[in-house]
């Protein structure tokens, strides 16, 4: 309770702090100050010796589950600002609102990996979304954000519409917004719950670009400042998964039988025009815009299985998966051109960028020893005990396998195309941040159980 206080609390002192100074650099600094304080607030109020007694009404359930999962994207989050803190610069003016857009998004994402009440699920995808509209279109001079914000707010508003009227159809169904008091048995569903069931599951797909509802993501990751497309495309993506989680698993895990087929059919329709449609890209932005896309098709399969595999699989790919994305889109900000001939010859001009990249694309591809490895090894294995649909399993097995076309194309361009990549002038804090990213990427890959053992506190 007291991260989502003071996540937003720091979203108005990075409002107002841009009034006292007038460098950008500050911005940067203040926001680590923040982010540093999130983290440990969190970890004092998991190990419970930090404690708000605020009556709210059951609305909200903090779990070990929740509390892991919020350390995980405010760790991602550090790492993020550190990378890219002289990028803030260059997209604009408002550097300090941009960092106060990003902490009253964290202060949505710690409720939704919360809620215990349909309402404070609407609430909390909102204060994700209505900041996410302005970011992507944060660069004025540009018209493809411009583009990409407007794409994203009008899509966006017509997901959350779908939304509210699930939402509708469940209240009056059961006569509660409490999703744990909704009392839905494995009996044949009534027809308004089964309404309000499909249009979750639909709206709930939209937020995470899921396919079909996956139209709206290349063209807002591509048109937006690159920066912001690694927080859409990373930490707002998994915490999205992780609402639709608890949604489906406390709301509808009694009735799973039932909605499983559409569950499995999403899964496997995200992996096959994530990976496919990735595989003709020329742009890497681009490229892993739709791998993104790919990479939702896996963790779509903890929603078909909703088992204990499924719930630690997904602390597990967040955790990976943002890290790699964060790491590879960073990388991707310091090259001057974004197509695959701008990265040839990379391990020439800049060895250094070159092997964090590889370690970055093996871990997207699921290389054994690498975090992506285990968490796409727990996805696998949660779908096998489900005990039902095993054909998916081995579906979402040669789609990884595909996936490995287009990631070790860019690895064969740094390393075995000549070329002469032109990259900007590279940080110590960039060079240590990268450094660290990797290294988390491998311990995580090597210890799973630091992340799977912490849900059971």
């Amino acid at each position: 309770m007291i991260a989502i206080i003071l996540s937003a609390l720091w979203g108005v002192v990075m409002m107002f702090s841009g009034i006292f100074f007038k460098r950008k650099s500050t911005a940067g600094i203040i926001a680590v100050l923040g982010i540093v304080a999130l983290i440990i607030v969190s970890l004092l109020e998991y190990h419970s010796y930090l404690y708000l007694p605020l009556d709210i009404k059951g609305m909200l359930t903090f779990s070990a589950f929740s509390q892991v999962f919020n350390l995980v994207a405010f760790t991602c989050t550090l790492i993020y600002f550190l990378l890219n803190a002289s990028e803030f610069e260059e997209v604009g003016n408002d550097v300090y609102e941009y960092y106060a857009l990003i902490f009253f998004i964290l202060s949505g994402i710690c409720i939704v990996t919360s809620f215990n009440t349909l309402l404070m699920l609407f609430l909390g995808i909102e204060i994700i979304s209505i900041p996410l509209y302005i970011l992507a279109g944060s660069d004025k001079r540009n018209l493809k954000s411009n583009e990409a914000s407007l794409k994203y707010f009008l899509m966006g508003s017509f997901s959350t519409g779908i939304m509210l009227m699930g939402i509708v159809f469940l209240y009056g169904a059961t006569g509660t917004f409490h999703i744990q008091g909704m009392h839905l048995g494995t009996e044949k569903p009534a027809p308004m719950v089964a309404i309000g069931l499909v249009l979750l599951l639909a709206a709930m797909s939209f937020k995470v670009s899921a396919a079909p509802f996956h139209f709206w993501a290349p063209d807002v990751y591509d048109g937006s400042p690159t920066i912001f497309t690694s927080l859409m495309a990373t930490i707002i993506k998994v915490a999205s998964f992780v609402a639709f989680l608890r949604l489906f698993d406390t709301a509808f895990g009694k009735m799973h039988v039932q909605w499983q087929i559409l569950a499995a059919i999403i899964a496997a329709a995200t992996l096959f025009i994530g990976n496919i449609t990735a595989v003709f890209q020329q742009s890497v932005k681009r490229m892993l815009s739709y791998s993104s896309i790919a990479q939702a098709g896996f963790m779509m399969l903890s929603i078909f299985s909703l088992n204990t595999f499924a719930k630690e699989g997904i602390i597990l790919y967040s955790a990976a998966y943002s890290l790699a994305s964060i790491g590879s889109f960073a990388v991707l900000v310091k090259m001057k051109d974004y197509s695959f001939e701008g990265f040839n010859g990379l391990r020439k001009t800049n060895p250094f960028l070159a092997l964090m990249n590889t370690i970055f694309l093996l871990s997207l591809t699921g290389i054994p020893l690498s975090a992506g490895f285990i968490a796409k090894y727990y996805m696998l294995i949660g779908t096998v005990k489900n005990g039902h649909y095993f054909w998916l399993a081995i579906f979402a097995v040669l789609m990884a396998a595909i996936s490995a076309i287009y990631y070790f194309r860019l690895i064969q361009a740094m390393y075995f195309k000549e070329g002469n990549a032109e990259v900007k002038p590279l940080s110590t804090t960039y060079k240590a941040a990268l450094l660290i990213t990797a290294g988390l990427i491998i311990f995580i890959g090597a210890f799973p159980n630091v992340l799977i053992n912490a849900l059971y506190n």
